[in-house]
């Protein structure tokens, strides 16, 4: 008898569970029309003839114009103001072992190295036995143009 009386209450229990949730349904995803194009969007396209290539250089223009609004800082190339809202953490605290902006004597062995390397060691990243500089200092949206620009300003700076 007590296996039946809990077998009802179980039953019981979840049929009110279930009347429950019946009144109350979970909340629509706002997002869910987005997510359905996003995944029903052909892959690539086909372009045949004068109007496909309009069409080619006008997806290639747009392209262009969205890879532009996604550089770093604006597009900046003013060094001064791409170190001050990025390689300050760093160059300015001495963090990670970078050489301080201040300090003249930990750039002369990095000066020594001529610029073009020390803009390699910006874009590609570098591990030495001080510190370690991360690529494009950490933020992959700087431009080859604007990591050169900083570490030309910099090197003014430091002179």
């Amino acid at each position: 008898m007590l296996i039946g009386f809990l077998v009802v209450v179980a039953i019981g229990l979840i049929a009110l569970a279930l009347h429950i949730y019946a009144g109350n349904p979970s909340p629509a995803n706002t997002e869910h029309a987005k997510i359905v194009q996003a995944r029903l969007a052909p892959v690539g396209a086909v372009y045949a003839g004068d109007t496909g290539r309009a069409a080619m250089l006008a997806a290639q223009e747009a392209a262009a114009k969205a890879a532009a609004s996604q550089v770093a800082y604006g597009g900046t190339t003013d060094g001064s103001v791409i170190f001050g809202n990025l390689c300050q953490s760093c160059h300015g605290t001495g963090a990670g072992g970078a050489p301080k902006l201040t300090d003249k004597a930990h750039w002369g062995p990095r000066l020594a190295e001529g610029v073009d390397t020390l803009v390699k060691h910006a874009i590609e990243g570098y591990t030495g036995s001080s510190g370690m500089m991360p690529a494009r200092g950490g933020n992959p949206a700087l431009t080859d143009e604007q990591v050169r620009a900083t570490v030309e300003w910099m090197i003014e700076q430091v002179k």
